[in-house]
């Protein structure tokens, strides 16, 4: 018995390590999900992907591409990453109704392959200054003549027609379909899906690092390898409409911070709402003028809280806040993926004015209120007399025994009738005798 399970666990160790010592020879192609534009943290990501599929010896590594474009600089540096990688980059504009609009036509011509799937796009590839307008004259010259250059370095070994639509792409802001990428040669493929573009692969011929290589994908392991968290925390915060969110709820919360002072959550809440907004800032095309405009409304705000304004600086805060904000996201020539929705601003500057419109009224009927703290809220208050010789006694008001003076124009008060204060001199009560008797 003790032999047969022996024998038993020697079978079962043989066959996991079998299982293992296969999948460890099996080709692996990784996937990754490129979905954004191209800014600094999707760069990382290429970069952490190319680094990873060098390490693990992927056959491959494949790039699903679906982007509104973005800067230059970062798909200039994603560029040479992929011609710098020792393993294959297959860019796969994908999926359906997907586009690689701008620098992302530009990553996929990149790829050691490409491919699109049906419905996508690529192209509109001309540049625009950081602020989103058209660039002109010598400037405008330079930059498309080299971005040129670099579609022809890429596409060259495509033939003229790929050569010519990369170039048309880039002078005339030029899309195509899928079809017609294909049918100038600009890609490889066109290909349902990821596994139906591996298929593809199989056996297909490509060129690395001058080095031919034909490509083993068939019953290839498929890896994915998404963005990490900060990676992820970083795209997102190239959403203007995230940002602007952040902008407002950081200054929210620091204007609370310093009207009721003490706490720290709400400083610190809105000093990290407003460092993350402002890495944002600083990756989009903004005007700074817009920003002016934004603290222009919030110092309406507070006057209106301070200076009782009964709305009118509310209101026109309402009104700079949002024509701010817009200036700020949405100046003329912005791309449209890096436009803050004007409903979201609207609503958000609505909802401000009415939150500070509350305050305002909460604040005026405190200085129109009675008293609540201090010995002057004591006046109006009625109280019982414990004991009273003439015009001076002990009177108990509420749990505490004061001294007391009966004012001149008062009754004689007596032990045990209910009096109310009229004046406080020091730590003594000036009363008077209620009608009422206890």
């Amino acid at each position: 018995m003790k032999q047969f399970r022996t024998l038993l666990l020697s079978l079962t160790f043989l066959a996991l390590f079998s299982q293992g010592f296969a999948q460890s020879n099996q080709p692996v192609a990784l996937v990754m999900t490129a979905d954004g534009p191209i800014m600094p943290p999707m760069l990382e990501y290429f970069k952490r992907g190319v680094e990873t599929a060098n390490q693990r010896g992927a056959e491959v590594l494949v790039i699903e591409l679906n982007t509104p474009g973005g800067s230059v600089d970062a798909m200039k540096k994603i560029i040479q990453a992929i011609g710098a990688s020792d393993v294959p980059v297959v860019v796969y504009v994908s999926p359906h109704d997907a586009q690689a609009a701008s620098a992302g036509s530009l990553i996929t011509m990149a790829g050691h392959a490409s491919a699109m799937a049906p419905r996508t796009i690529i192209g509109a590839a001309s540049p625009i200054d950081s602020s989103g307008a058209d660039i002109h004259s010598t400037l405008d010259r330079k930059i498309k003549e080299d971005l040129k250059a670099t579609a022809r370095a890429l596409v060259g070994q495509r033939g003229a027609d790929a050569v010519q639509l990369a170039e048309a792409m880039i002078d005339d802001a030029k899309a195509v379909t899928a079809n017609e990428a294909l049918t100038a040669k600009l890609i490889d493929f066109i290909a349902n899906d990821t596994k139906d573009l591996l298929d593809h692969l199989d056996g297909f011929k490509v060129e690395v690092n001058g080095e031919a290589r034909a490509l083993r994908t068939k019953n290839i392991r498929i890896e994915p390898l998404g963005m990490n968290f900060i990676e992820g925390l970083l795209l997102m915060l190239t959403d203007p409409n995230i940002v602007f969110l952040l902008l407002a709820a950081g200054v929210l919360a620091i204007l609370i911070e310093l009207n009721t002072p003490g706490g720290w959550v709400a400083g610190f809440t809105g000093a990290v709402c407003i460092a993350l907004a402002v890495y944002g800032m600083g990756i989009l095309p903004v005007n700074w003028f817009g920003f002016i405009l934004l603290v222009i409304a919030f110092v309406l705000f507070i006057l209106d809280i301070k200076a009782a304004a009964h709305g009118a600086l509310t209101t026109a805060g309402v009104a700079s806040f949002i024509v701010g904000a817009l200036v700020l996201f949405n100046s003329p020539g912005t791309p449209q993926f890096q436009r803050v929705s004007v409903p979201l601003v609207v609503g958000a500057g609505i909802f401000i004015g009415l939150l500070f419109f509350t305050v305002m009224i909460f604040a005026l009927r405190a200085q129109h209120g009675r008293i609540q703290v201090g010995v002057e809220s004591l006046i109006g208050k009625t109280g019982t007399a414990r004991s009273f010789d003439k015009s001076a006694g002990q009177v108990q008001l509420e749990s505490e025994l004061w001294s007391a003076e009966k004012s001149p124009e008062s009754e004689s008060i007596r032990k045990g009738d209910l009096v109310e204060v009229v004046e406080v001199r020091g730590l003594r009560l000036i009363v008077k005798k209620c009608n009422s008797h206890l």
